[in-house]
Protein backbone atom coordinates (compact mmCIF):
# COMPACT_ATOMS: atom_id res chain seq x y z
CA UNK A 1 0.00 0.00 0.00
CA UNK A 2 2.55 2.25 0.78
CA UNK A 3 4.26 3.62 -2.26
CA UNK A 4 6.93 6.67 -3.51
CA UNK A 5 5.49 9.91 -2.37
CA UNK A 6 7.04 12.17 -4.54
CA UNK A 7 4.08 14.29 -4.81
CA UNK A 8 3.88 14.90 -1.03
CA UNK A 9 6.52 17.32 -1.41
CA UNK A 10 4.18 19.54 -2.56
CA UNK A 11 2.25 19.90 0.43
CA UNK A 12 3.02 22.04 3.25
CA UNK A 13 2.94 21.12 7.27
CA UNK A 14 2.06 21.53 9.51
CA UNK A 15 -1.70 19.56 8.68
CA UNK A 16 -4.48 21.99 9.81
CA UNK A 17 -7.06 19.67 12.03
CA UNK A 18 -10.90 20.20 11.59
CA UNK A 19 -11.02 21.61 14.76
CA UNK A 20 -9.09 24.22 13.70
CA UNK A 21 -11.18 24.40 9.78
CA UNK A 22 -14.08 24.36 12.32
CA UNK A 23 -13.28 27.14 14.56
CA UNK A 24 -11.24 29.20 11.86
CA UNK A 25 -13.70 32.49 11.11
CA UNK A 26 -12.39 33.04 7.00
CA UNK A 27 -12.98 29.51 5.75
CA UNK A 28 -15.75 30.15 3.25
CA UNK A 29 -16.01 26.54 1.51
CA UNK A 30 -15.91 23.13 2.53
CA UNK A 31 -15.84 19.93 0.26
CA UNK A 32 -16.28 16.53 1.32
CA UNK A 33 -14.84 13.76 -1.14
CA UNK A 34 -14.56 10.26 -1.73
CA UNK A 35 -15.40 6.66 -3.06
CA UNK A 36 -19.12 6.27 -2.78
CA UNK A 37 -20.86 4.29 0.13
CA UNK A 38 -18.02 5.70 2.76
CA UNK A 39 -19.79 7.97 4.72
CA UNK A 40 -19.74 11.28 3.18
CA UNK A 41 -23.23 12.48 3.54
CA UNK A 42 -22.87 11.45 6.79
CA UNK A 43 -19.79 13.16 7.29
CA UNK A 44 -20.79 16.29 5.32
CA UNK A 45 -23.81 16.64 7.92
CA UNK A 46 -21.41 16.29 10.83
CA UNK A 47 -19.32 18.91 9.49
CA UNK A 48 -22.03 21.47 8.90
CA UNK A 49 -23.77 21.16 12.27
CA UNK A 50 -20.51 21.65 14.33
CA UNK A 51 -19.93 24.62 11.82
CA UNK A 52 -23.40 26.09 12.73
CA UNK A 53 -22.22 26.12 16.10
CA UNK A 54 -19.78 28.75 15.74
CA UNK A 55 -20.41 30.15 12.12
CA UNK A 56 -23.13 32.96 11.25
CA UNK A 57 -24.70 31.02 8.74
CA UNK A 58 -24.05 27.81 7.04
CA UNK A 59 -25.30 26.35 3.51
CA UNK A 60 -24.81 22.43 2.85
CA UNK A 61 -25.33 21.61 -1.01
CA UNK A 62 -25.69 18.49 -2.12
CA UNK A 63 -23.67 17.49 -5.75
CA UNK A 64 -24.12 14.12 -5.43
CA UNK A 65 -27.08 12.91 -8.13
CA UNK A 66 -28.27 10.25 -5.36
CA UNK A 67 -29.28 13.30 -3.23
CA UNK A 68 -28.87 11.42 0.31
CA UNK A 69 -29.07 15.46 2.45
CA UNK A 70 -33.35 14.64 2.48
CA UNK A 71 -32.43 11.07 3.69
CA UNK A 72 -29.81 12.18 6.50
CA UNK A 73 -31.82 14.77 7.88
CA UNK A 74 -35.37 13.05 7.36
CA UNK A 75 -36.56 16.66 5.46
CA UNK A 76 -37.33 16.89 2.27
CA UNK A 77 -34.90 19.70 0.42
CA UNK A 78 -34.68 20.75 -3.10
CA UNK A 79 -33.13 23.18 -4.92
CA UNK A 80 -33.46 26.07 -2.75
CA UNK A 81 -32.04 26.39 0.37
CA UNK A 82 -34.06 25.12 2.70
CA UNK A 83 -33.59 25.73 7.02
CA UNK A 84 -32.80 22.35 8.62
CA UNK A 85 -35.34 20.93 11.61
CA UNK A 86 -33.51 22.10 14.96
CA UNK A 87 -31.45 24.85 13.62
CA UNK A 88 -31.55 28.50 13.65
CA UNK A 89 -28.51 29.07 11.23
CA UNK A 90 -27.96 25.96 9.25
CA UNK A 91 -29.38 25.23 5.29
CA UNK A 92 -29.45 22.59 2.98
CA UNK A 93 -30.31 22.40 -0.53
CA UNK A 94 -29.91 19.38 -3.27
CA UNK A 95 -28.56 20.48 -6.91
CA UNK A 96 -30.85 18.29 -9.73
CA UNK A 97 -28.56 18.74 -12.72
CA UNK A 98 -31.13 17.48 -14.62
CA UNK A 99 -33.80 19.89 -13.92
CA UNK A 100 -31.00 22.66 -14.43
CA UNK A 101 -30.34 21.93 -17.67
CA UNK A 102 -34.12 21.64 -18.24
CA UNK A 103 -34.37 25.15 -16.87
CA UNK A 104 -31.42 26.15 -18.79
CA UNK A 105 -32.95 24.87 -22.24
CA UNK A 106 -36.05 26.58 -21.92
CA UNK A 107 -34.37 29.82 -20.54
CA UNK A 108 -32.57 29.97 -23.79
CA UNK A 109 -35.22 29.21 -26.17
CA UNK A 110 -38.34 31.15 -25.45
CA UNK A 111 -40.10 30.68 -28.99
CA UNK A 112 -39.72 26.91 -28.27
CA UNK A 113 -38.11 26.49 -31.76
CA UNK A 114 -34.89 24.61 -31.13
CA UNK A 115 -35.69 23.35 -27.52
CA UNK A 116 -36.06 19.62 -28.72
CA UNK A 117 -31.98 20.12 -30.28
CA UNK A 118 -30.49 21.81 -27.69
CA UNK A 119 -32.15 19.74 -25.10
CA UNK A 120 -30.49 16.85 -26.71
CA UNK A 121 -27.26 18.31 -27.51
CA UNK A 122 -27.37 19.38 -23.78
CA UNK A 123 -27.94 15.85 -22.11
CA UNK A 124 -25.14 14.62 -24.57
CA UNK A 125 -22.48 16.96 -23.14
CA UNK A 126 -19.83 14.26 -21.32
CA UNK A 127 -19.45 15.31 -18.24
CA UNK A 128 -22.47 17.83 -17.77
CA UNK A 129 -23.82 16.77 -14.04
CA UNK A 130 -20.23 18.43 -12.83
CA UNK A 131 -20.82 21.37 -15.65
CA UNK A 132 -24.31 21.93 -13.28
CA UNK A 133 -22.77 21.13 -10.40
CA UNK A 134 -20.33 23.80 -10.61
CA UNK A 135 -22.22 26.38 -11.83
CA UNK A 136 -24.25 26.62 -8.59
CA UNK A 137 -21.89 25.77 -6.99
CA UNK A 138 -20.28 29.50 -8.74
CA UNK A 139 -23.59 31.34 -7.85
CA UNK A 140 -23.58 31.00 -3.90
CA UNK A 141 -19.57 31.28 -3.39
CA UNK A 142 -19.53 34.76 -5.01
CA UNK A 143 -22.78 35.58 -3.93
CA UNK A 144 -21.26 35.49 -0.18
CA UNK A 145 -24.46 34.75 1.16
CA UNK A 146 -23.12 32.71 3.85
CA UNK A 147 -21.06 32.55 6.44
CA UNK A 148 -19.39 29.11 5.29
CA UNK A 149 -20.65 26.32 2.99
CA UNK A 150 -20.04 23.06 3.01
CA UNK A 151 -20.21 20.83 -0.79
CA UNK A 152 -21.38 16.70 -0.07
CA UNK A 153 -19.94 15.91 -3.51
CA UNK A 154 -20.10 13.09 -5.75
CA UNK A 155 -17.71 9.94 -5.61
CA UNK A 156 -14.42 10.45 -6.07
CA UNK A 157 -14.26 10.06 -10.47
CA UNK A 158 -17.38 12.77 -10.71
CA UNK A 159 -15.24 15.00 -8.17
CA UNK A 160 -12.15 14.71 -10.29
CA UNK A 161 -14.21 15.75 -13.55
CA UNK A 162 -16.01 18.26 -11.25
CA UNK A 163 -12.60 20.04 -10.64
CA UNK A 164 -11.36 19.48 -13.98
CA UNK A 165 -14.36 21.55 -15.56
CA UNK A 166 -12.97 25.10 -14.63
CA UNK A 167 -9.89 24.70 -16.77
CA UNK A 168 -11.73 22.75 -19.40
CA UNK A 169 -14.33 25.53 -19.55
CA UNK A 170 -11.84 28.45 -19.57
CA UNK A 171 -10.25 27.12 -22.72
CA UNK A 172 -13.54 25.86 -24.44
CA UNK A 173 -14.82 29.56 -24.06
CA UNK A 174 -11.56 30.73 -24.85
CA UNK A 175 -11.46 29.08 -28.42
CA UNK A 176 -15.40 30.35 -28.55
CA UNK A 177 -14.66 33.82 -28.07
CA UNK A 178 -11.92 33.90 -30.39
CA UNK A 179 -14.39 31.80 -33.11
CA UNK A 180 -17.50 34.62 -32.62
CA UNK A 181 -16.29 36.44 -35.54
CA UNK A 182 -16.57 33.95 -37.67
CA UNK A 183 -19.16 31.58 -36.31
CA UNK A 184 -21.16 34.85 -35.64
CA UNK A 185 -22.90 35.68 -38.76
CA UNK A 186 -23.58 32.01 -39.66
CA UNK A 187 -25.45 31.33 -36.53
CA UNK A 188 -27.30 34.31 -37.29
CA UNK A 189 -28.42 33.25 -40.37
CA UNK A 190 -29.43 30.07 -38.85
CA UNK A 191 -31.32 31.90 -36.35
CA UNK A 192 -32.92 34.32 -38.51
CA UNK A 193 -34.18 31.26 -40.61
CA UNK A 194 -35.86 29.52 -37.72
CA UNK A 195 -37.83 32.37 -36.51
CA UNK A 196 -35.20 33.80 -33.55
CA UNK A 197 -33.65 36.87 -32.90
CA UNK A 198 -30.96 38.06 -34.93
CA UNK A 199 -28.40 39.42 -32.00
CA UNK A 200 -28.83 36.00 -30.11
CA UNK A 201 -25.36 34.71 -30.96
CA UNK A 202 -23.98 38.11 -29.39
CA UNK A 203 -25.46 37.82 -26.22
CA UNK A 204 -24.51 34.06 -25.85
CA UNK A 205 -20.96 35.01 -26.66
CA UNK A 206 -21.13 38.03 -24.12
CA UNK A 207 -22.49 35.88 -21.27
CA UNK A 208 -19.89 33.36 -21.93
CA UNK A 209 -17.25 35.79 -21.30
CA UNK A 210 -18.56 37.08 -18.84
CA UNK A 211 -18.98 33.36 -17.45
CA UNK A 212 -15.64 33.04 -18.13
CA UNK A 213 -14.45 35.66 -15.60
CA UNK A 214 -16.63 34.48 -13.13
CA UNK A 215 -15.35 30.83 -13.20
CA UNK A 216 -11.65 32.13 -12.98
CA UNK A 217 -12.45 34.12 -9.98
CA UNK A 218 -14.16 31.29 -8.36
CA UNK A 219 -11.16 28.96 -9.67
CA UNK A 220 -9.04 30.95 -7.71
CA UNK A 221 -10.99 30.88 -4.56
CA UNK A 222 -10.77 27.62 -4.78
CA UNK A 223 -7.06 27.42 -4.68
CA UNK A 224 -6.84 29.57 -1.60
CA UNK A 225 -5.71 27.69 1.69
CA UNK A 226 -7.58 30.57 3.79
CA UNK A 227 -10.44 29.89 1.59
CA UNK A 228 -11.23 26.37 0.49
CA UNK A 229 -10.62 23.03 1.89
CA UNK A 230 -11.29 19.47 1.32
CA UNK A 231 -11.71 16.65 3.71
CA UNK A 232 -11.17 13.08 2.24
CA UNK A 233 -13.86 10.47 3.65
CA UNK A 234 -12.66 6.74 3.52
CA UNK A 235 -12.61 3.46 4.90
CA UNK A 236 -9.67 1.10 6.52
CA UNK A 237 -9.76 -1.12 3.41
CA UNK A 238 -7.32 -1.32 0.40
CA UNK A 239 -9.22 -0.19 -2.67
CA UNK A 240 -10.92 3.16 -0.26
CA UNK A 241 -7.37 3.83 1.00
CA UNK A 242 -5.74 3.28 -2.50
CA UNK A 243 -8.57 5.85 -4.05
CA UNK A 244 -7.67 8.03 -1.31
CA UNK A 245 -4.48 8.13 -2.03
CA UNK A 246 -5.05 9.09 -6.25
CA UNK A 247 -8.16 11.96 -5.19
CA UNK A 248 -4.76 13.33 -2.64
CA UNK A 249 -2.76 13.56 -5.54
CA UNK A 250 -5.10 14.93 -7.77
CA UNK A 251 -5.75 17.63 -5.11
CA UNK A 252 -2.45 18.74 -5.09
CA UNK A 253 -1.92 18.71 -8.53
CA UNK A 254 -4.99 21.25 -8.48
CA UNK A 255 -2.89 23.27 -6.13
CA UNK A 256 -6.81 22.78 -3.66
CA UNK A 257 -5.94 22.53 0.10
CA UNK A 258 -6.45 18.75 1.99
CA UNK A 259 -5.39 18.17 5.29
CA UNK A 260 -7.55 16.52 6.63
CA UNK A 261 -8.78 12.76 6.10
CA UNK A 262 -11.92 11.26 7.98
CA UNK A 263 -11.25 7.30 7.99
CA UNK A 264 -14.86 5.97 9.01
CA UNK A 265 -17.05 2.87 9.95
CA UNK A 266 -14.13 1.61 12.11
CA UNK A 267 -15.09 -1.33 14.32
CA UNK A 268 -13.86 -1.44 17.71
CA UNK A 269 -15.09 -5.13 19.64
CA UNK A 270 -15.32 -5.50 23.18
CA UNK A 271 -11.72 -7.52 25.03
CA UNK A 272 -14.08 -10.62 25.86
CA UNK A 273 -16.04 -10.56 22.40
CA UNK A 274 -16.64 -14.09 21.09
CA UNK A 275 -17.76 -12.89 17.62
CA UNK A 276 -15.04 -14.23 14.86
CA UNK A 277 -16.06 -11.91 12.40
CA UNK A 278 -15.61 -8.83 14.03
CA UNK A 279 -12.25 -9.52 15.15
CA UNK A 280 -11.36 -10.30 11.63
CA UNK A 281 -12.49 -7.20 10.82
CA UNK A 282 -10.73 -5.25 13.13
CA UNK A 283 -7.49 -6.57 12.72
CA UNK A 284 -7.76 -5.63 9.08
CA UNK A 285 -8.71 -2.31 9.41
CA UNK A 286 -6.04 -2.05 11.84
CA UNK A 287 -3.36 -3.10 9.18
CA UNK A 288 -4.71 -0.45 6.87
CA UNK A 289 -5.14 2.46 9.17
CA UNK A 290 -1.54 2.13 10.48
CA UNK A 291 -0.87 2.20 7.00
CA UNK A 292 -2.55 5.17 6.43
CA UNK A 293 -0.85 6.74 9.64
CA UNK A 294 2.45 5.61 8.29
CA UNK A 295 1.11 7.74 4.64
CA UNK A 296 -0.79 10.45 6.33
CA UNK A 297 0.84 11.86 9.86
CA UNK A 298 3.45 14.13 8.50
CA UNK A 299 1.02 16.17 6.42
CA UNK A 300 -2.25 15.36 7.26
CA UNK A 301 -4.70 14.83 10.20
CA UNK A 302 -6.53 11.84 10.65
CA UNK A 303 -9.82 11.49 12.10
CA UNK A 304 -11.06 8.30 13.72
CA UNK A 305 -15.02 7.30 13.23
CA UNK A 306 -16.66 4.25 14.45
CA UNK A 307 -19.13 2.26 13.08
CA UNK A 308 -22.35 2.42 14.94
CA UNK A 309 -24.91 -0.02 15.95
CA UNK A 310 -27.39 1.90 14.32
CA UNK A 311 -28.15 4.36 11.56
CA UNK A 312 -26.78 7.72 12.15
CA UNK A 313 -30.32 9.51 10.77
CA UNK A 314 -32.05 12.77 11.72
CA UNK A 315 -30.94 16.50 13.26
CA UNK A 316 -30.13 14.63 17.20
CA UNK A 317 -28.12 11.42 15.93
CA UNK A 318 -26.20 13.87 13.77
CA UNK A 319 -25.48 16.11 16.33
CA UNK A 320 -24.15 13.43 18.31
CA UNK A 321 -22.15 12.00 15.77
CA UNK A 322 -20.77 15.28 14.78
CA UNK A 323 -19.51 15.87 18.01
CA UNK A 324 -16.62 13.01 17.10
CA UNK A 325 -15.03 15.12 14.57
CA UNK A 326 -13.95 17.26 17.03
CA UNK A 327 -13.79 15.19 20.16
CA UNK A 328 -11.57 11.86 19.55
CA UNK A 329 -13.46 8.94 19.52
CA UNK A 330 -12.80 6.96 22.60
CA UNK A 331 -13.88 3.33 22.48
CA UNK A 332 -15.45 1.27 25.26
CA UNK A 333 -13.23 -2.10 25.04
CA UNK A 334 -14.69 -3.41 28.53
Amino acid sequence: MVRTNEWMEQLVPPPVSLIVVVSKPVRVALLVCGKGGVGKTTTSCSLAIQLATCRESVLLISTDPAHNLSDAFGQKFSKEATKVNGFDNLFAMEIDPTSAIQEMVEQSDSNGMMGSMMQDLAFAIPGVDEAMSFAEIMKHVKSMEYSVIVFDTAPTGHTLRFLSFPTVLEKALGKLSALSGRIGPMINQMTSLMGGQADAPEDMFAKLESMRAVITEVNTQFKDPEKTTFVCVCISEFLSLYETERLVQELTAYEIDTHNIVVNQLLFPKEHSNCDHCRVRHNMQQKYLNEAHELYDEFFHIVQLPLLTEEVRGPQKLTEFSKMLVQPHVPDLD
